[in-house]
């Protein structure tokens, strides 16, 4: 399928004035979900593990070592969901990857070379966006199909029920990559700030001009987990830690964050230490894009399996949104807290539409040997 210029958030609004679902809770499905991937069963060329002698480091990115690990949560992850599980052995190949997020200045660099425009910059397009919706369903107004995206409304208070997130988000008309909570906004000054507001699509588009990639699901644990392969968290397994290592919710989510981490809301990248192989943010900030279409099955479906390079499933399956297709995001945002979501673990997983965008998710980019070879 194409990807469209309509607004999920707005399609999710129309349906059904936002389900009530969780973060805590996920009903398992035994439906089968189809793998692109090989076995270990199937002839494999040797694992690339060392950085070619030939290749030079891309500035701004790390060499991952080639790896065989364990991907999914560990047994002792009390927080994890079943679609996290259940843990699988994997094996990679070796890549680069950026150390940080890609920033304002790097995609701003890309949009003035290229004149490219951001999905949530596009007119919202009815035709398109009703093909994701029940038949019937009524067009809403034109003063409500504007350009626009989904920010955190920074004047939540007194919520206790966390089943429905539309109290805390907002569909703002203009938010996009340059204004990220309006049009009374800007980035001017924040160079080093994640680029948010970005598609799917968006991605695409940055890493065509860039000569690069998104990561595979099993590529972006491998780095988050660096030298360090089994822990929960890319610093390991000590929760203590968190609010030195990442940039996260403190306190009453989502009224009121105590910003023990120094941080309100997203924050420049590279603010926090990085993990083993000098990688920041691998965990909250801001969630990252990746190539996987997103399956809570998925897992499951590689039970008995040694699965080399894989690429994630055939196609998207998720039953709390049957009709629109959505790829794995990872890593969590500045709004993860243990009371919702805690998707700063590494194996914490969710699924966004390919014309989503919001104030709490960007990307970060690889470069495989074939890339750079060429």
């Amino acid at each position: 399928m194409p990807f469209n210029r309509y607004r999920t958030f707005l399609a999710v609004l129309i349906w059904s004035m936002l389900a009530c679902i969780s973060c805590k809770e996920e009903k398992q499905n035994s439906a089968n979900t189809k793998t692109t991937s090989n076995t270990t069963k199937q002839k494999q060329l040797e694992l690339l593990v060392e950085q070619p002698d030939t290749i030079k480091t891309p500035e701004g990115m790390v060499w991952v070592s080639g790896i065989r690990f364990t991907q999914g949560a560990t047994a002792d992850d009390d927080l994890a969901l079943p679609r996290e599980k259940p843990a699988h052995p994997v094996e990679v190949d070796g890549f680069f990857i950026d150390k940080t997020e890609v920033t304002n200045a790097q995609f701003e660099a890309f949009v003035d070379e290229t004149g490219y425009v951001t999905v949530a910059e596009r007119p919202v397009d009815w035709e398109e966006m009703k093909k994701d919706l029940p038949p019937g369903t009524p067009k809403p107004a034109d003063s409500i199909l504007q350009p626009g995206s989904l920010i955190f409304n920074r004047k939540a208070e007194g919520i206790t029920d966390l089943r429905n997130y539309a109290q805390w988000w907002e569909w703002k008309t203009e938010a996009n990559w340059k204004h990220p909570q309006g049009p009374d906004t800007s980035i001017e000054g924040k160079d080093d700030y994640p680029v948010v507001h970005i598609t799917y699509e968006d991605a695409l588009a940055y890493c065509e001009w860039a000569n690069r990639k998104l990561p595979t699901e099993a590529q972006w644990e491998a780095a988050a987990h660096g030298k360090m392969h089994g822990g929960i968290y890319t610093w390991g397994d000590d929760e203590s830690e968190l609010t030195k290592k990442a940039n996260t919710w403190q306190g009453d989510f989502p009224n009121k964050n105590l910003k023990e981490d120094g941080f309100s809301y997203v924050a420049p990248v590279a603010s926090f230490d990085p993990n083993s192989l000098g990688i920041y943010d691998m965990a909250g900030n801001v969630w990252e894009l990746t190539q996987d279409w997103f399956s809570i099955n998925y897992y499951e479906s590689l039970a008995g399996n040694v699965v080399r390079n894989p690429k994630g499933p055939a196609q998207s399956y998720n039953p709390e949104n049957p009709y629109q297709q959505e790829k794995v995001i990872k890593g969590g945002s500045f709004l993860c807290d243990e009371s919702y979501c805690a998707s700063y673990r590494i194996s914490a997983r969710m699924g966004q539409t390919l014309d989503s965008s919001s104030d709490h998710t960007g990307f970060r980019t690889i470069a495989t040997m074939d890339q750079l070879t060429k």
